[in-house]
């Protein structure tokens, strides 16, 4: 199960999605994210639905990665369904004791349904197309308007990277450690709840002190390097935006206008 979660990774390529600049990606993810929250309708999430899928077939990124990287949150998803199918005031179906079966619980079920797998879907690509470094000069030059009130830009987007970055080693390093205590006879699958939980705390003070232990060696290896920050450094590469940036652009932004209309529609 741990080695299903994908956020964080990179796969490099040359579709039009990796070519796009970060700040671009980083636009188009936020106004999409806008588009699907903001949608009401059945005609609206299909409309959602649709964008991303096209934006998953230019970035050439197998759809089984991506499925793989969301059966994790099955248990996330089902919770979700169940909680909105029965706890949803409207017209009732099926009524089993204190458990009420809704027309409009269904229907919100599904869309919450669809609106967690497309959020995370489009969350999985930004990172899946764009690297670390990438990500991290985008963050800055978007946030750096922000510098001249002193925020902190460069160390913001540079932890938010960072953590993005470490995310693969850490869940690799927790698959590791499980291994070890099965093999001195530790015992993860079964039992309720509850003992589950207590059989991973074990599991819990090795990753810790692993994590500990990697944020200090990085630590030191960027001091060793005399990185002090933002301020005075340079890039290898300038990042600049091309025709196909603000065309995407434009594209993202029709989309959040259009589910605003279909939205006051009823559509």
């Amino acid at each position: 199960m741990l080695k299903d979660i994908t956020l964080g990774q990179y796969f490099p390529g040359n579709s039009v999605i990796h070519r796009l600049d970060p700040r671009t990606k980083l636009i188009i993810t936020i106004l999409y994210i806008a588009a699907l929250f903001t949608a009401s309708g059945p005609f609206a999430y299909l409309l959602v639905m649709c964008y991303m899928m096209i934006q998953v077939a230019l970035s050439k990124i197998k759809p089984g990665i991506i499925l793989k990287g969301l059966r994790p949150l099955v248990i996330l998803i089902t919770v979700t369904a169940i909680l909105n199918m029965f706890y949803t005031p409207g017209r009732i179906l099926v009524q089993i004791w204190v458990l009420t079966l809704t027309y409009e619980g269904i229907v919100r079920s599904v869309f919450m349904i669809l609106r967690i797998v497309f959020l995370v879907i489009g969350s999985f690509l930004l990172t899946y197309t764009t690297s670390p470094l990438s990500l991290t000069d985008g963050l800055e030059r978007l946030m750096g308007p922000l510098k001249r009130i002193k925020f902190p830009a460069h160390e913001l987007s540079m932890m938010m990277s960072t953590a993005l970055r470490f995310i693969p080693t850490l869940i690799e390093e927790t698959d590791k450690i499980m291994s070890a205590q099965r093999a001195r006879g530790a015992n993860f699958d079964t039992g309720n709840f509850l003992r589950r939980a207590k059989a991973l705390l074990p599991v819990l003070v090795p990753l810790f002190i692993s994590a500990f232990r990697r944020a200090d060696d990085l630590a030191v290896a960027m001091e060793s390097r005399c990185y002090i920050g933002g301020k005075g450094r340079t890039r290898l590469t300038e990042l600049r935006l091309t025709a196909i940036d603000f065309i995407w652009c434009a594209i993202a932004l029709a989309l959040l206008a259009a589910v605003i209309i279909m939205r006051v529609l009823g559509l």
